[in-house]
């Protein structure tokens, strides 16, 4: 099995980079393959709403002159993607929401290609404004039918300066217990996926 996250902070090695890792050494443990991609900093754009990913039905957005459609194919592979992000005006980086748009569109585009997978998010916030963030990344993975599970809290870090994060022991436990879940769940959901139910 095959989780990937995705890093939609700019900042290298920074707090969002940290608790995506966390959440990916249980995974890890538990024999998955797993991989963290760095979006945020990269040059990657917005949906045009251009609906040729309709038209095309080929798992890709038709803008191919970013990183975008690179990510898209290792989100349509993985069994579970964990999107992360720091927390902008109470909100997700833009690179993130832009990979957020086209992947959730062109999903849909190609018959739901994301529905049964595991969807996790992960946000890093200086004070407050995390759980929108939550919440922003959560809604594409509901409106893809996709598997979100819980943890013991939000799944949040508390830090300014790279690396504060691994001092938010709470935080902490919380990614490692989210990566435990998502491999838990993922063994359990696996045998059922082909009796997933269609609308």
């Amino acid at each position: 099995m095959y989780a990937l996250a995705v890093n939609g902070s700019p900042r290298k090695d920074g707090n969002t980079y940290n608790l995506l890792k966390e959440v990916l050494v249980p995974i890890a443990q538990a024999g998955w393959e797993t991989e963290l991609v760095q979006v945020g900093g990269k040059a990657i754009r917005g949906c045009l709403a251009c609906y040729k990913c309709f038209e095309n039905v080929n798992k890709r957005c038709s803008v191919d002159t970013d990183m975008f459609n690179q990510v898209m194919e290792k989100m349509v592979l993985a069994d579970a993607v964990i999107l992360g992000s720091p927390t902008y005006f109470t909100d997700v980086s833009a690179e993130l929401k832009a990979v957020i748009d086209r992947s959730g569109l062109v999903s849909q585009a190609n018959g739901v290609l994301f529905k049964g997978k595991i969807g996790a998010a992960v946000a890093a916030v200086r004070r407050a404004g995390a759980t929108h963030v939550f919440d922003t990344i959560n809604h594409m993975f509901l409106m893809s039918q996709m598997i979100v599970p819980g943890s013991i809290y939000w799944n949040l870090g508390i830090g300014l300066d790279k690396g504060d994060v691994l001092n938010d022991a709470e935080g902490m436990r919380n990614m490692r217990h989210l990566g435990t879940v998502i491999a838990w769940l993922g063994k359990a959901v696996r045998p059922h996926l082909d009796a997933y139910p269609t609308p």
